[in-house]
């Protein structure tokens, strides 16, 4: 299939430059695969679809502060670091802006308590390794500290109130993006739907800014997934499976619970607790292992989110319901409005 394929017309006015107030007052898209039939409602509507046979899988990663300016020792030149991709306790792959003074060797502060030396050229991210030194407390307080939240290119606009850019779930720090599905859910939202009975687990996937890139290749079968870490724990993995064989409906809160619960499951629809890389990509002709039914935001044109959105409700699917979202007038991407795919 080419990248093409998955292209569509947006005007630029429906890309969402803010949050919506409060976070469940969001629209919702509902398409029924089955039955062919789309219904719009407002996101806290969920629960009317939802019961005592639903499980949903969250992913409990925040959002690190990842975007962080120094200045380079010998020639003061200012420089912006992205972090990507934690590699140890100090070390993670990261982008550098201009790249090219960031050269091998480099020694860039930040704080009198924070600096960072280059370790490597990254050519195949086109960016860095680099090694942090902390001359006070943890890496972690500095980032707080001194970073900021790396929101997407789109999103023009400065947001005022950060946590806007976490779940209300959010615990394990680690992410360079945050999964925006997850966005939409408030904690009285959740009290209810446990209410009723519905069920939620929590899995773990430290989200890459690589999820938001367009495909660069002609031939979608020809791009190779950046790796993210994931984490399906024993007990988890092990009620996961038993809801399944009970007939439970999965429902994966996001692209990358999707992309976890689907990296976990072994050939035959088993989950397996892990924690490890992966780079998987799900794209139309996948067969899904363990994922009955999706909730997701609207996604750049020729991604690899927007393929696997596709391959569960079909690409031709999936485009005439991006095309009757730009019609209604839907909000587009991470602070926009979401979809249910059952």
């Amino acid at each position: 299939m080419n990248t093409s394929d998955f292209n569509y017309y947006l005007p630029e006015e429906l890309i969402a430059q803010t949050p919506i107030e409060p976070r469940d007052a969001s629209r919702l898209l509902v398409y029924d695969r089955k039955n062919k039939k789309v219904e719009h409602k407002i996101f806290r509507d969920i629960e009317d679809y939802l019961g005592p046979n639903d499980v949903l899988v969250i992913n409990n990663t925040r959002v690190i502060p990842a975007r962080i300016y120094g200045t380079k020792v010998d020639t003061g030149a200012k420089i912006e670091f992205l972090l990507l991709k934690r590699l140890s306790l100090n070390e993670y792959e990261a982008l550098a802006k201009p790249g090219k003074k960031a050269k091998v060797g480099s020694t860039i502060v930040f704080s009198d308590k924070l600096s960072l030396q280059v370790l490597e050229d990254l050519p195949e991210i086109g960016g860095k390794k680099i090694r942090f030194e902390v001359k006070e407390g943890t890496l972690e307080e500095q980032l707080l500290k001194l970073g900021e939240m790396p929101l997407p290119p789109y999103i023009k606009k400065k947001l005022e109130n950060q946590e806007r850019y976490q779940t209300v779930y959010s615990k394990i720090p680690g992410s360079s993006a945050a999964p925006t599905a997850g966005l939409h859910f408030t904690k009285e939202l959740l009290k209810r739907l446990k209410d009723k009975g519905v069920i939620i687990e929590e899995v773990l996937l430290d989200v890459g800014l690589g999820t938001f890139r367009p495909v660069s290749v002609e031939k979608i079968e020809n791009h190779h997934m950046h790796s993210e870490r994931i984490v399906v724990k024993d007990d988890v993995a092990k009620r996961l499976n038993e809801y399944k064989a009970q007939g439970k409906r999965i429902i994966a809160v996001g692209t990358t619970s999707v992309r976890t619960l689907e990296s976990a499951a072994d050939r035959v629809g088993h989950l397996q607790p892990c924690e490890k890389e992966t780079n998987i990509f799900i794209y139309p002709g996948y067969e899904f292992k363990f994922v009955d039914a999706l909730i997701t935001n609207f996604h750049l044109p020729e991604s690899t989110l927007i393929m696997l959105v596709s391959a569960f409700a079909t690409r031709e699917e999936t485009l005439k319901l991006y095309e009757l979202a730009v019609k209604e007038k839907y909000r587009f991407f991470s602070f926009g409005d979401a979809m249910f795919i059952f």
